[in-house]
C-alpha cells in the first residue's frame, strides 16, 4: 500500500501502463479491495450486466499469455482480471437488485415497477437494433476504469489489455463457445517493475470541443 491515500485526480495524474512486473503477490486484501470497487461502478439501468475473472495460477496466466500472443504481462504479472460482458443477463430475474434497492431505501414501490417495465422495453430494443453486446461492453470498461484509479492508489501497477483472440480467452476461463457472453477487457495487475514516464497528452484544443465536435 502507498503510504500516503492518493486522491482521485493524483491517481488519474499518476496511473501509468506497465508492462513488466515483480513475481510478489497482490495480498488477498488488496484483491478483495480491487474486486468491492470494481462493482461499484455504474450500469446501464443498474442490472449490473459484468462479471470480473480473477486469473492468479500460473496455468490460468499461462493461457491468457496464449490468448494475448505471447505477451509479457500475463506471464508476470501475478494477477490478470477479465471483464466479462453479459449482452442477455438483462433476460434474468433481477428481483436481487430490486430487493438491495428497496431496503437501501433508494427505490419506492412504484419505482420499481415502473423500472422493470422500463428496462426491459429499453433491453428488447436494443436486442432488435443489434447494440446489446456493446452497451455491457461498456459497462465491463466502466468498472476496469474503477479498477485502474484503485489499484493505483494502493500502489500497484495495472495494464488494461486490449490485444488478444476472444475464442482463446474465453477457453481460459472456462466459458468456452458461449455466444452470449463477451470479452470487455484483460487486466494486468501487480507490482511494477519498470517505471514508466507520463508519454503527454495532446493539447486539449486538438480533441476537447464545446457544443459541436471540431469547434473550440
Amino acid at each position: 500500500m502507498t503510504s500516503r491515500i492518493l486522491s482521485v485526480a493524483e491517481a488519474i495524474r499518476t496511473r501509468r501502463t506497465v508492462r513488466h512486473y515483480r513475481p510478489e503477490p497482490v495480498s488477498a486484501t488488496d484483491l478483495e479491495a480491487l474486486l468491492d470497487l470494481a462493482i461499484e461502478a455504474p450500469t446501464s439501468w443498474n442490472l449490473q450486466d459484468r462479471a470480473i475473472v480473477a486469473v492468479t495460477s500460473e496455468a490460468g496466466r499461462a493461457g491468457l499469455a496464449w490468448a494475448t500472443g505471447g505477451q509479457p504481462q500475463p506471464q508476470q504479472a501475478p494477477l490478470m482480471l477479465v471483464f466479462v460482458a453479459e449482452p442477455e443477463s438483462w433476460r434474468e430475474d433481477h428481483s436481487d437488485v430490486y430487493d438491495q434497492a428497496r431496503g437501501n431505501g433508494a427505490w419506492s414501490e412504484e419505482f420499481i415497477e415502473m423500472f422493470a417495465s422500463a428496462s426491459h422495453e429499453f433491453q428488447d430494443d436494443l436486442a432488435r437494433r443489434g447494440l446489446l453486446r456493446e452497451y455491457a461492453v461498456k459497462d465491463a470498461m466502466i468498472a476496469a476504469t474503477y479498477v485502474m484509479l484503485a489499484a493505483t492508489e494502493m500502489g500497484l501497477a495495472t495494464s488494461p489489455m486490449n490485444g488478444w483472440d476472444e475464442a482463446k480467452v474465453k477457453k481460459t476461463i472456462g466459458i468456452g463457445d458461449r455466444d452470449d457472453l463477451a470479452i470487455a477487457l484483460l487486466m494486468a495487475v501487480g507490482h511494477p517493475a519498470e517505471r514508466r514516464n507520463h508519454p503527454g497528452r495532446r493539447a486539449r484544443a486538438r480533441n476537447v470541443f464545446r457544443e459541436v465536435y471540431g469547434l473550440g
